[in-house]
């Protein structure tokens, strides 16, 4: 029997009986549902089925049209249901229903746990990584973060070179309203002299994300008109204020590892967010 749909955005927790908590997600929007959580301790340590428990849940969601993608902290764990299982992989699972993940998220479940599966017939998935980060045109599925909203004390720094620095802690203003204001304006939230009475708003939307909508003149890292998505490291210049947005990458969405910038190379690629089909840039895009 075929034509089922699920629409589905949960966030769950389990406790198992040692007192691990398991964090997750599950979304779904047709045919496919896609399950994400933050920690396998729970399973590695006894939790996790068999492939005898498996296969049949496998075979049945494959009858019906349906498919379950289950993703760890590590990456994509195993694929269940009408999904493409390589013939490499039926030798171990005995089931064209079930596709394995990346080896290295399967990795804490081989280490514990009842009746593990033997994953010896697979080569390694990358033996060398000889070129991490050189091409640029590859197209990675948006990460996202499962901390509740508004966490990760979102901020703006207020920058300053070498030739004003004092030598003190640069001030800090923290984003705790839904809409700050920030001009020359009493009324505003940031009040900075030399700005228009409102030269721009952060509005923190539905999404947990935080927004500059710019109404006078700004440059730096983001978009000098329209609406831009702030990443961590994000710079905005508005006359002589420069300002610098930060989160905890724990709390950070969009970007792999909390939209830092830096790593190998000192770059990351444009990359497509689905969630508001924008293409957002490295932090650092825009800086001379």
């Amino acid at each position: 029997m075929n034509g089922f749909r699920l629409d589905m955005d949960l966030d769950f927790s389990y406790t198992d009986e040692s007192g691990t908590i398991t964090r997750g997600t599950a979304e779904a929007g047709g045919s496919q549902v896609r399950i994400a959580v933050d920690s396998l301790e729970s399973f590695s340590s006894g939790g996790m089925p068999s492939l005898d428990d498996i296969r049949p849940l496998a075979k049945t969601l494959a009858d019906r049209g349906l498919s379950v993608v289950v993703d760890g902290p590590d990456g994509h764990i195993v694929s269940l249901g009408a999904v493409a299982s390589p013939a490499s992989q039926r030798l171990i699972t005995r089931s064209p229903h079930i596709k394995l993940g990346k080896l290295g998220a399967l990795a804490p479940l081989m280490k514990r746990g009842r009746r593990p599966p033997r994953f010896s017939l697979l080569p390694p998935q990358t033996p060398l990584p000889l070129m991490p980060t050189v091409r640029r045109s590859i197209v990675r599925r948006a990460t996202t973060t499962h901390h509740s909203r508004g966490s990760g004390r979102p901020r703006l720094i207020f920058v300053q070179d070498s030739a004003t620095w004092n030598g003190q802690v640069p001030r800090e203003y923290t984003l705790s309203r839904e809409i700050v204001r920030i001009g020359s304006d009493g009324s505003s939230d940031v009040q900075l002299d030399g700005l228009d009475g409102l030269h721009a708003e952060i509005v923190h939307n539905a999404d947990d994300e935080y927004v500059l909508v710019p109404h006078g003149k700004v440059t730096g890292s983001v978009a000098s008109t329209g609406e831009s998505v702030l990443r961590t490291g994000a710079r905005i210049q508005m006359g002589q204020w420069c300002l610098a947005y930060f989160r905890e990458e724990f709390a950070d969405h969009g970007r792999p590892f909390g939209g830092r910038s830096g790593g190998e190379l000192a770059y990351q690629a444009p990359q497509l967010d689905p969630r508001t089909g924008t293409t957002e840039r490295d932090g650092s895009w825009g800086i001379s």
